[in-house]
Order: structure tokens, then C-alpha cells, then sequence
């Protein structure tokens, strides 16, 4: 089958090279928002919105007008995958799957990309890249398969560069069995033999050090060199706050992947379920200082990153994600299936109003998670074997089962 990967390694830039990125990504970032401004302009008007090629002849003509002649200086392909992005992110909006197109700002996701014209040089740890030449880098780990593109980023003032390939692998199958996982904040995850994860919370480690970083900054008159240096010691925290969390979550993600054949999760919805409970001035909300809380507890856990990790990971491994909805899965007794919100007694007991079957709420929840995915996974199997193009698909059924 086929892979594509990406392969993240952090720069080793010049003082040249780095005044360079920046420019590149400041043009890119000029680009995509005169772009976007041009497409509302003629959404006014009336008027139909510009395809990609049109809007790429539009760049041409930047580059000629004397006011934005400096465009020229960044590479004519990283100015034309801007407007892909803007492209693709109309698509995807279109589609429901986004919101509208918004202005990028500066010092925010700062980045450009290269689909062709790099090199790379592993033995001497150096990329070769489009008018800046050859760039070192932290070599960590060999970049396997054909290198489709090059993107260069920054973030907390450091420059990476995150090269996408492509190779083909065989077929994997995985021996491993069935787990249901329950999601939680005080466990992260509960699995249905009994294990589970405890909860990182990397944001709530260090809120205390970011309050005072925060408080020191607002202090400082903006754009000062004060300023700067406090914005980047704010920077730094955040910084550290995703990159333990991304590194918790990529070891959890690996050791269920590999161990387990068919992984069964509940399908959800972080955005509503951390949605602000202040209300209106008219309808002011209740409990909004408890509800602010939780909010910070459910986005510091990182569900829906652990669900695309384990996602992708399953499939490099040969196994097989499920998705259930969660209602009622910690309200029904896996013993005689009673429903009901009393067999709940608290955070972590779940006692039976029925049968007085006990045991903890979070195993509960993640046996019925795993029944639900064996149940969804049956139906989804008799739906292919009875549907007339059976036949293509049996071969991925079986594989999959």
C-alpha cells in the first residue's frame, strides 16, 4: 500500500538565511491575504470567485507593479502554493468542513512551502532549498521514500522544515485483539481490560509560570525590546506545554497501536463540549467560573490530536478504528444492560440499581465502547456482504476483521 509520511527536523540556519525565511514567509503571507481580500471584493460585487489559475495570473501582475516588485525576490513556487492554501481552504469551507477563510496574521503559523527544486543531503545533514541555499539540520532520523515536498515553518523563533514522502509498503496484518477506550480528564484514557493512562495535563503543569510570564508581558509597552523578550519567554512556555503533550500522546498512540488489532473510542465532540457557558447579557449563564474550568480540563487532555495519531498509526499497523457514539455508555450496566443515571454514584463508581454489579465508571464506559465498535463493525460487514459490488470489497473485510 501506499504510505505518505513526513519527516519533521529543526533548522540549523545563518543570520542571512533566517532574515531570508522571514521575508519569504512575510511575502506568502501578503500574497494569501491580498488574495483573500480580492476574492470578498468581488463576492460584493457580485461577481464570480477566481479559480486558482486565475489568481496565479493576478500574482503576475503583483510582481510587475511597482509597488509590490519585491515579491519577486521569494521563490514563484512558494507564492503559488499560497494560493493553493486559499484555494483548498474555500473547499474545504464550502464543504462544511471549515470556517470562512481568515486573514493570517503575523508571527502565526509563519510558513512557506516547496513542491520542487530541494535536495537533500543526509550524510552531510544539509537541504538545499530555492534562494536560500543549503540549510543544516538536526538530523534525528533517515527520511525514507520519494520527497513530494518541503515545507519550512517557524515556531517559538526556531525555523523546522517537515518533508512529506511517499513509498509503498506492504500489505501489514495485524495479530493483535480488541480494546474499548473511555476518555476522561481525570484518567486520559481507560481501556476495557482494566488499564488505563493517567492524565498528563501539561497547559495546567505550567499555568502558573505562563500567568506571570503573561503578567510581565502586558506590563511592558508594546514592541519595545522588553516587550519582545517577555513575548518570547511566553512563547518558550507554550512551547513546552504542546511538546509534552505531543510527545505523551504519540507514546500512548504507539503502545495501543501496536498491541491492539481493533481500537473502539468514542466519536466526540470536543467543540460542543467545551463550548463557553457565559450565555448573553440578556440570558447570562450558570455556573460559568465551574464550566470555564472544565473547558480548561477537556482541551488540556488533547482528545481529538490522540484520536488522528491513533488513527493513522493503526493504519500503518494493519488495524482498524471505530468510532461510537458515547451516549449512555457510562449510564448501562455491561452486566444485565439496565440504563439508567443512578447506576452512576459518583466519578469513578458505577454500582447497578438493577443487579448491583460494581466496578469503576471508567471501565464501564470503555466496555460499552468496545461492544458498541463490535456491534458497529457487524453491521458495517453485513451491509458489504449483501450490498451487489460485495465482491470489491471482500478482500478489505477480511483483512480488516
Amino acid at each position: 500500500m501506499q504510505r505518505l509520511q513526513a519527516f519533521k527536523y529543526a533548522l540549523r540556519p545563518d543570520g542571512q538565511q533566517q532574515r531570508q525565511m522571514r521575508r519569504f514567509a512575510g511575502s506568502c503571507r501578503f500574497v494569501f491575504n491580498k488574495a483573500l481580500a480580492l476574492q470578498q471584493e468581488r463576492r460584493e460585487q457580485g461577481e464570480k470567485k477566481l479559480g486558482y489559475a486565475a489568481l496565479c495570473k493576478q500574482l503576475t501582475q503583483w510582481k510587475r507593479d511597482g509597488s509590490t516588485a519585491w515579491l519577486a525576490d521569494t521563490p514563484s513556487q512558494a507564492l503559488q502554493q499560497t494560493l493553493k492554501d486559499l484555494e483548498r481552504a474555500y473547499t474545504h469551507f464550502f464543504a462544511k468542513r471549515a470556517d470562512f477563510p481568515r486573514f493570517k496574521k503575523k508571527g502565526r503559523g509563519d510558513s512557506f512551502r516547496y513542491p520542487q527544486g530541494y535536495k537533500l543531503d543526509q550524510g552531510n545533514r544539509r537541504l538545499f532549498l530555492p534562494k536560500l541555499g543549503w540549510v543544516r539540520y538536526r538530523h534525528s532520523r533517515d527520511v525514507l521514500g520519494v520527497i513530494k515536498n518541503v515545507t519550512v515553518s517557524q515556531s517559538n523563533g526556531k525555523w523546522y522544515a517537515a518533508i512529506q514522502t511517499e513509498r509503498e509498503v506492504a500489505v501489514p496484518i495485524h495479530h493483535g485483539g480488541a480494546i474499548g477506550i473511555d476518555m476522561g480528564i481525570a484518567r486520559f484514557a481507560t481501556l476495557s481490560d482494566g488499564g488505563f493512562y493517567a492524565a498528563l495535563n501539561s497547559f495546567k503543569r505550567h499555568e502558573t509560570a505562563l500567568r506571570k510570564a503573561q503578567q510581565a508581558m502586558s506590563r511592558k509597552t508594546k514592541f519595545s525590546r522588553n516587550w519582545k523578550k517577555a513575548k518570547a519567554r511566553v512563547q518558550r512556555l507554550h512551547a513546552r506545554v504542546g511538546h509534552a503533550r505531543r510527545d505523551y500522546l504519540h507514546q500512548i498512540t504507539t503502545a495501543i497501536s501496536k498491541n491492539h488489532a481493533m481500537v473502539c473510542i468514542e466519536d466526540l465532540q470536543v467543540r460542543n463540549m467545551s463550548r463557553s457557558a457565559a450565555g448573553t447579557a440578556a440570558a447570562p449563564g450558570r455556573n460559568v467560573r465551574a464550566k470555564s474550568g472544565l473547558n480548561k480540563a477537556i482541551l488540556d487532555q488533547g482528545w481529538f490530536e490522540f484520536r488522528r495519531q491513533l488513527d493513522y498509526k493503526l493504519a500503518w499497523q494493519g488495524g482498524h478504528l471505530i468510532a461510537v457514539p458515547p451516549k449512555n455508555t457510562s449510564r448501562t450496566c455491561p452486566c444485565c444492560g439496565h440504563i439508567s443515571a443512578d447506576n452512576r454514584q459518583s466519578q469513578a463508581l458505577f454500582v447497578c440499581v438493577a443487579c448491583e454489579f460494581e466496578e469503576n465508571a471508567d471501565v464501564v464506559g470503555a466496555i460499552n465502547v468496545l461492544r458498541a465498535g463490535h456491534a458497529r463493525l457487524a453491521c458495517e460487514v453485513s451491509d458489504a456482504l449483501m450490498s451487489p459490488a460485495a465482491g470489491t470489497h471482500r478482500s478489505e473485510l477480511s483483512a480488516s476483521v
